[in-house]
């Protein structure tokens, strides 16, 4: 019951971290906007997640980990979680020194008044941005390849399997 209870907390922050930094790549490329337009949206940005998400990642890291361990006497279970270890924590590292310093400088500006370099930091921002959603999704992956929670425990669920399996 542990086990499942882990797995779950664990899929449900990765999820959420992942979902994040996903939906940001997705609908928010900051490529057609004016410089006033990107400050404004990344200082937003900057004040709503660059301190939660990070605190989020930690978790999701933390929690994979104690999945690996528990796992630990099923080799196939416990090398999936361990990639999905090294894909979050790859992630976590692109966030700290990647985007974050970003961040610091971003929220300084002036919204009417960026600097001349804007454009170059905000390339730098998204390329480490694709970086951290392809590690953040992959672990995600990797994870509900690894779900302990879809282990069969009843007859019920190992005559599913077999059916979902096609040898029934």
């Amino acid at each position: 019951m542990l086990r499942k209870s882990i797995g779950f907390l664990n899929l449900l922050v990765v999820a959420l971290v992942a979902g994040t930094v996903f939906g940001i790549w997705l609908g928010y490329n900051p490529v057609a906007l004016s410089s006033s337009a990107y400050v404004e949206q990344q200082q937003g940005a900057i004040r709503a997640l660059n301190v939660l998400m990070p605190i989020l990642g930690a978790i999701g890291i933390f929690l994979t980990i104690t999945s690996a361990i528990l796992a630990r006497a099923e080799r196939r279970t416990l090398f999936i979680l361990i990639a999905a270890v090294a894909c979050l924590v790859t992630a976590g590292l692109v966030t700290r020194f990647g985007n974050q310093p970003i961040n610091a400088i971003v929220i300084t500006w002036d919204p009417k008044a960026a600097p001349l370099e804007w454009t170059m930091l905000r390339d730098t921002w998204w390329q480490w941005h694709t970086v951290r959603t392809v590690a953040s999704v992959c672990g995600l992956c990797l994870l509900l390849l690894a779900n302990p929670m879809g282990k069969s425990s009843s007859r019920g669920d190992q005559e599913m399997h077999q059916v979902l399996k096609g040898t029934v």
